[in-house]
């Protein structure tokens, strides 16, 4: 997938275990490992965020530190208008709307597939297939 050479990823989640799993959908999918940065909360996620380039960044809700909705308003804050996807547990309707009224472009509840996730990549990167 040599439209995905210049894709870089950013995922925020305090679980390591969890990291682990979507980087490994997302190398299924064929993005490289070294095209994937890791933020282990919402404070590293922003500065990550308004540090590097990315063209997706993946954002848990519920972490130390800074809860993942309000780093997606300090990412917007910021000027950064990068896409934002919630991997969340977090999924009753009000929080979808909070997140995206927050500024995440899409949501995606855990626990989800790869092809969960396949979807909601396809939905917001160009030239995803």
């Amino acid at each position: 997938m040599s439209q995905l050479s210049n894709t870089h990823i950013l995922i925020v989640d305090d679980s390591s275990v969890l990291r682990k799993v979507i980087i490994g959908i997302l190398k299924d999918l064929g993005i490289e490992g070294d095209q994937i940065m890791e933020a282990c909360d919402g404070v590293e996620g922003v500065q990550q965020a308004l540090s590097n380039p990315f063209q997706l960044i993946l954002m848990d809700w519920n972490m130390p530190n800074m809860l993942g909705i309000d780093a997606v308003k300090a990412i917007r804050q910021a000027g950064n208008t990068t896409p934002i996807l919630m991997v969340t547990t977090e999924g009753e309707r009000t929080n979808v709307i909070a997140a995206i009224q927050a500024g995440a472009n899409n949501y995606l509840v855990k626990p989800f597939t790869g092809e969960d996730m396949r979807e909601k990549l396809l939905q917001m990167l160009p030239g995803f297939n």
